[in-house]
């Protein structure tokens, strides 16, 4: 990994995590389209859609709306693709079995993200208070920097969230990457399919359909039976 692809990874995490709340909200900043533009502008553009793939169906039903807080998943999917580059150039392999290293390592570091969101919350309350204040005293000038004083808060907690997750990604696979490697390459197929079913039960738990459990059961059966017949 060089200065170019931090800058490029560094970058997207402004630009997608402005999208996530602060700005426009086009939905670019979602797990599938994040990882997949990130792989792409790294060169890896197959791992990219893969990660955003497996990080997609796990967050698809929760949004940071309201007064949720999910943990940051522009931040994870980002992370996650850059860390399956730094896989991939650590260990001089390619396949899923790096997708899924670097995804399983990422994901409870975007845990990080919900804090950076506290406390953008906090810190945009107080100018909002401070834009009223200026409002009653006409200050529209004042009242624009404010605002532009919210969006880079936004931003330094959007980098703050994707250089944890990079940062410490990257020491834990320096440290025990090669043995968890190991460890999903022996597991092999099993792996990415419990990965898959996870994330649709968490998608189906998110869904408010009558008999969702009993559908399940039934998706997962026939899966079950579509494997031992092409086996």
């Amino acid at each position: 990994m060089g200065t170019g692809e931090y800058l490029t990874a560094g970058t997207l995490a402004v630009l997608l995590g402005f999208d996530r709340v602060a700005f426009l909200q086009s939905m670019v900043c979602r797990p599938l389209v994040a990882a997949s533009l990130t792989g792409w502008l790294l060169g890896i553009p197959l791992a990219g859609l893969q990660v955003g793939i497996l990080l997609e169906l796990l967050w698809l039903g929760r949004l940071p709306v309201g007064a949720a807080i999910p943990p940051d998943d522009t931040q994870v999917a980002i992370g996650a693709t850059v860390l399956t580059l730094t896989v991939q150039q650590q260990f001089a392999v390619t396949g899923i079995p790096t997708v899924l290293l670097a995804t399983l390592t990422a994901l409870p570091l975007g845990l990080v993200g919900q804090y950076g969101e506290r406390w953008v919350r906090r810190a945009n309350g107080r100018l909002e208070n401070l834009a009223l204040a200026a409002a009653s005293a006409g200050d529209a000038r004042r009242i624009e920097r404010l605002h532009l004083a919210g969006l880079l808060h936004f931003a330094v907690a959007s980098l703050f969230s994707c250089t944890v997750i990079v940062g410490g990604g990257t020491l834990l696979l320096a440290v025990a990457g090669s043995p968890l490697l190991a460890a999903i390459q022996q597991a092999g197929a099993s792996l990415q399919l419990s990965f898959t079913l996870i994330g649709a039960a968490v998608l189906l738990g998110t869904l408010n359909v009558s008999r969702g459990y009993v559908w399940f059961g039934a998706a997962f059966g026939c899966t079950q039976l579509l494997l031992l017949v092409r086996g």
